[in-house]
C-alpha cells in the first residue's frame, strides 16, 4: 500500500448551478475540492499520490431519462423528471417504453448475467425487459426507477469536469507528472449506475462489480472521497467500497462532508448515509482538516 488517493465522484458541470440536474451548493463544494488539491501541492510534488475521477456518462435514450418512456393514453407524453415508475406501472402500462426503440437494445444485455425472459420468438421485448428490470430494482430494496432530467450526456458541456476543479487537477498533473484515472459509468442504456463500482442491476460485464477499480483503491493507505451527489453517487459508491474494504481499515476511508451535497429533496438519504458511515468507522471530516488548507 502507498499514499493517499483522492476519489472525485462526478464533479461535473450538470450537477452544478446552471446544469440540468443542479445541486444548489455544488459550486461551494467544488471550490473546496479545488482548494484541497491546490493546497496539497508543494515543491516536492503533492500530498495526493493518485486521483481517480468518476464521470456519469449517459446517452439521451436511457432507461432513467424521460424520452425513453411514453404514457399509455397518448403514446407521446413523456414522464416529468423525478417521476417514479414502479413495476406495477410498467405491468399495467401506465408508462411504456416508446415503440420505436431500436431492436439493437438487446446488445446491452448479457443473458449470462441478467437472466431475462424478454425474448419472444427470438426477438428482444423491451416492454418485458422493463417490467423485469423495475421489479428487480424493487426487490433490491433501495429504489424504484426514478426518471431524471437528461444529464451528463456524452459529448455535451454538462458532461465535463467543472472548470475550477479541472484547473486544480491540471495543476496536480503538472506538479506530479502523473496521470488521472477516469472511470466512466452509466453508458449502458438499460440500467442505472449510481455507484462507480457496479450498476444497481448489472446486465453485462461493464456494469458488474469492478474488481479492477476496487483493487486500485485497496492499494492506497487512505482515500479522500468527495463529489456529487451525497444522496446518490457518493452514497452508493462508498457503500460498495465499504462492503469490500478490510474492516480493520475503515478509518482509512475519509468522507469529506464539506465537499458533497444532496440532490434537493433527498436530504434525508444523505443524512442517513453520513450517519451510517460514522457508525461503520469511516472517518467523516471536513476538507480543511486534512492538511490545514
Amino acid at each position: 500500500m502507498s499514499g493517499t488517493t483522492l476519489l472525485l465522484i462526478d464533479v461535473q458541470v450538470d450537477f452544478h448551478p446552471g446544469g440540468s440536474l443542479a445541486i444548489p451548493t455544488a459550486n461551494e463544494d467544488a471550490a473546496r475540492i479545488a482548494n484541497l488539491i491546490k493546497n496539497s501541492l508543494s515543491d516536492d510534488g503533492s500530498k495526493i499520490d493518485a486521483i481517480i475521477a468518476t464521470m456519469d456518462s449517459h446517452h439521451k435514450m436511457h432507461i432513467a431519462h424521460p424520452s425513453f418512456w411514453v404514457d399509455s393514453e397518448t403514446g407521446k407524453n413523456h414522464p416529468s423528471p423525478f417521476t417514479s415508475i414502479s413495476s406495477d406501472d410498467v405491468r399495467n402500462k401506465k408508462w411504456t417504453p416508446r415503440n420505436d426503440l431500436s431492436d439493437k437494445l438487446e446488445i446491452h444485455i448479457d443473458q449470462t448475467i441478467f437472466e431475462t425472459s424478454a425474448r419472444e420468438g427470438g426477438k428482444f421485448n423491451v416492454d418485458k425487459y422493463c417490467e423485469e428490470y423495475t421489479a428487480k430494482l424493487e426487490d433490491g430494496g433501495r429504489f424504484q426507477l426514478c426518471i431524471w432530467p437528461e444529464h451528463c450526456l456524452i459529448g455535451t458541456p454538462g458532461h465535463c469536469i467543472v472548470p475550477n476543479v479541472l484547473e486544480a487537477m491540471d495543476d496536480w498533473l503538472e506538479a506530479t507528472g502523473k496521470s488521472i484515472q477516469f472511470v466512466h459509468k452509466g453508458q449502458n442504456l438499460l440500467t442505472e449506475m449510481y455507484s462507480a463500482l457496479r450498476a444497481e442491476i448489472p446486465v453485462d460485464k461493464s456494469t458488474s462489480f469492478s474488481k479492477t477499480l476496487m483493487n486500485d483503491l485497496l492499494k492506497s493507505e487512505r482515500i479522500l472521497i468527495c463529489g456529487q451527489a451525497m444522496s446518490h453517487c457518493v452514497n452508493f459508491t462508498v457503500r460498495d467500497i465499504l462492503a469490500h474494504w478490510p474492516s480493520e481499515r475503515r478509518s482509512d476511508l475519509f468522507l469529506l462532508v464539506d465537499c458533497a451535497s444532496p440532490v434537493p429533496g433527498f436530504e434525508n438519504a444523505a443524512s442517513s448515509f453520513v450517519n451510517d458511515m460514522k457508525a461503520a468507522g469511516v472517518t467523516v471530516r471536513s476538507s480543511t482538516s486534512i492538511w490545514g488548507n
